[in-house]
């Protein structure tokens, strides 16, 4: 703000630079939508490691494809994932529907925190050793997790809240104590009096039968199923592994999920059905409009075939199958860490880490079938093992001739586009005019300069490998008077080397003489 001028001296004035610095989004954020044995539901949890995701949603389960997926995604090189647990309700037949254990003491009714027969293992235990014992409001509550239901079970974990109350305006009121600091139980009904002493298990929790491929999908306005990430405010990769090992995904559902990636500006990984267990089925599919793989032709989708064998915890390490949407999740964050998200996830540097061998091992043949198809083939090669061999997306058919064929250039421009919108929140309602124009200008150009510097695009200087235009030429007098705008951003893409050439000529004998 100028300063008033009344004195004869010196006078400083901090004028702003017009820098707002643009920061480059995460790339390898990977969302799962399916079933856990317990944790939230319908509420996208962010997991830093497999051992966080144990803490919450219970690890490995026999019937939980996505806990399979989740460890092969941090196996692989995942570092950040957002869980979504599904679970089936509604239905007419009591056993069939998840539900939460429950129990009573002295009127104090509670509830597990979610859903599942984990809550059958809840002990809770009320004492009155509290900091004032004549206070008849106050007790403690102390909430255990049992590795069993019997006299001789152990703990597992607990939970202590001393001197909580039975009066709803008490500072430690029992019920809002344990809405905010309980992973373990939930408050129904408070009695008026004091409960009494004792130690009781919950009952009655149960998984209930598998969630249906409707409630997987979930309805958009209730924010359930893969809309549950509504919620969330960035995720770049979508698995919507089968829901228990060994089973399909619902197309529809895939359909459902592709078309909500391109909102989101994600993609979408699919896991080939168990009906595409050769690359002849593959390429019957694929050239059958009526196929599985026809809906999902988009650039944002991406599939990989075949499926993987790997070790089996839960069944003595014998190998069992698994789709590979996890595996390529975790491929993916890796490569963008080590050479970044212009890279192609694919090569003898994208390992398949944990798998001992593919569901059906191709050759080179084989894998020219497919890939002019946009699957991307897993090899077995010597020496350098399970591997990504393919790159492109499901739009990158030959026969598309797609400008998004491959998954590096689809993911760089959702990178950008991502950037760059939450970047340039700050242009809403300022004055459109050249200084605008200027300062956009100057700081979209140095977020391009900045990737053009790290070797995100073609070309060998930044007039070769970007632009950015905000000027006039852009913007008439007709979209300012309609408040209007227009960045237009352009970027030289690099492109992998999906097919190298070697020329080798045989250098003919010179004559005697010569």
């Amino acid at each position: 703000m100028p300063v008033t001028l009344t004195y004869p001296g010196v006078y400083i004035e901090e004028v702003p630079s017009g820098v707002r610095t643009i920061v480059g989004v995460a790339t390898s954020i990977t969302a799962f939508v399916g079933r856990a044995s317990r944790g939230p539901v319908n509420r996208p949890v962010r997991v830093q490691s497999f051992a966080e995701f144990e803490r919450i949603f219970g690890g490995l389960a026999v019937n939980s494809g996505m806990s399979y997926a989740v460890q092969h995604f941090f196996l692989n090189g995942g570092g950040d994932a957002l869980a979504v647990r599904v679970v089936h309700t509604g239905d007419g037949v009591a056993a069939n529907n998840a539900v939460a254990a429950t129990g009573t003491t002295g009127g104090l009714a509670l509830a597990a925190a979610n859903e599942g027969e984990w809550g059958n293992r809840i002990r809770v235990t009320v004492d009155h050793a509290t900091r004032d014992p004549a206070d008849a409001t106050l007790f403690n509550l102390i909430v255990e997790e049992m590795d069993g239901t019997g006299p001789g079970a152990n703990v597992i974990a607990s939970e202590a809240f001393r001197n909580v109350s039975i009066t709803p305006t008490a500072p430690r009121f029992v019920q809002t104590v344990l809405a905010a600091e309980s992973t373990f139980v939930r408050t129904t009904t408070v009695p008026n009096t004091r409960p009494g002493e004792a130690s009781i298990f919950l009952t009655g929790g149960q998984d209930g039968i598998a969630p249906t491929s409707a409630e997987v999908q979930g309805v958009r306005a209730n924010k359930t199923g893969l809309f549950a990430l509504e919620d969330a405010d960035l995720f770049n990769l979508l698995c919507v592994p089968p829901v228990a090992p060994g089973d399909n995904t619902d197309p529809a559902v895939y359909v459902a999920a592709l078309a909500y990636c391109k909102e989101r500006r994600a993609m979408l990984i699919v896991d080939p059905p168990t009906t595409l267990a050769t690359p002849t089925a593959v390429e019957s599919d694929a050239n059958n409009p009526a196929g599985f793989i026809a809906p999902l032709r988009d650039e944002n989708a991406i599939l990989y075939f075949p499926r993987v064998r790997m070790a089996d915890p839960l069944q003595e390490n014998r190998l069992a199958a698994f789709v590979p949407c996890g595996i390529l999740a975790g491929v993916i964050a890796r490569t963008d860490a080590q050479r970044g998200v212009w890279k192609a996830p694919a090569g003898q540097d994208a390992t398949l880490v944990g798998v001992r061998e593919l569901a059906y091992k191709m050759t080179d043949g084989e894998n020219g079938r497919i890939n002019p198809l946009g699957v991307n083939a897993l090899r077995a090669f010597p020496v350098t093992g399970n591997v990504a061999w393919g790159a492109r997306t499901l739009e990158g058919a030959d026969r598309l001739a797609s400008e998004w064929k491959y998954i590096p250039v689809r993911r760089l421009a959702l990178f950008i586009e991502e950037s760059l919108f939450r970047g340039t929140q700050w242009v809403v309602f300022e004055p459109n005019d050249e200084p605008l124009w200027a300062q956009i200008r100057l700081n979209v150009g140095a977020f391009m300069q900045d990737l053009f510097r790290q070797g995100a695009f073609q070309g060998s200087s930044p007039r070769e490998a970007f632009f950015v235009r905000c000027d006039r030429t852009t913007t008439t007098q007709s979209d300012i008077d309609r408040g209007v705008v227009n960045i237009h951003v352009g970027f030289a893409p690099l492109k992998p080397a999906e097919f190298v050439v070697i020329r080798i000529q045989q250098i003919a004998g010179q004559t005697a003489g010569a």
